[in-house]
């Protein structure tokens, strides 16, 4: 059986009962980290779940799905996600390669910030579509994401925002190599975010100009509260300069 354990939010307490019971039978655990951030370390877990984990990296969820799913025919395999099981493309890609495997497979729900987000106080009943915002590149800035958080914010909805992470990324030049070279992990600021929908403001010419105030607002905030802004990419302004 090929079990997919959502982690939720917090610590390494925060697995369900059910889930926990199924990581101490099971014969491996893979631990995905790199759609989401972990809020404790590997140890940590291990330590509470009394025995190893195999952290399970983008190259082996996407290129190493065969080797999960070895002798989940016959054997409990646990896969170990932040938040809910299907909070990511990934895991649902993961899921339908074990019915084409025909390895059975169960689903082990937790909390997901689909829900958490509630508690800043905004009615979930209220939220329209939600959005990721990618890290731009020098030759890659998609802007497909703006149209949807105006396209909500017209109908009088609220627009969850997914910020960008990358964990263990090629670096560019490795690419075209026998051995990849990894870029350091980084993490999208709110203030990174909000300088990318300030540039598409401004590339439309002031297009949903009532957009502008909140993400100008929002960007300065963080700007002076952290001391810091960071460029854009292919552009000497900064999100907070205005």
């Amino acid at each position: 059986m090929f079990y997919v354990i959502g982690l939720g939010l917090g610590g390494a307490e925060d697995i369900t009962v059910r889930g926990f019971e199924i990581v101490k039978k099971a014969e491996r655990v893979y631990l995905e980290a790199y759609t989401s951030i972990l809020t404790v370390g590997k140890e940590e877990l291990e330590q509470f779940y009394g025995r190893s984990l195999i952290v399970a990296d983008r190259d082996l969820v996407e290129q190493g799905a065969d080797e999960i799913l070895q002798d989940a025919t016959s054997k409990d395999i646990a896969f170990l996600v932040v938040g809910d099981p299907f909070g990511a493309t990934t895991h649902t890609d993961l899921v339908l390669r074990a019915r084409e495997a025909g390895v059975s497979y169960k689903i082990i729900h937790n909390a997901s910030i689909m829900n958490a987000v509630g508690c800043c106080g905004l009615q979930l009943y209220n939220f329209g579509e939600t959005v990721s915002i990618p890290y731009w590149t020098e030759s890659w800035q998609p802007d497909s994401f703006y149209d949807k958080i105006f396209g909500n914010r017209r109908r009088g909805l609220h627009t969850l925002c997914l910020l960008d992470i990358r964990v263990k990324e090629p670096t560019l030049e490795s690419l075209t190599k026998k051995e990849k070279e990894y870029q350091p992990p980084h993490f999208m600021s709110v203030s990174e975010a909000a300088g990318q929908l300030l540039e598409i403001i401004r590339r439309k010419d002031g297009e949903y100009k009532e957009l502008a105030d909140t993400g100008l607002h929002t960007a300065r905030n963080e700007g002076h509260s952290s001391g810091s802004t960071t460029p854009l990419p292919g552009n000497n302004r900064t999100p907070a300069s205005s």
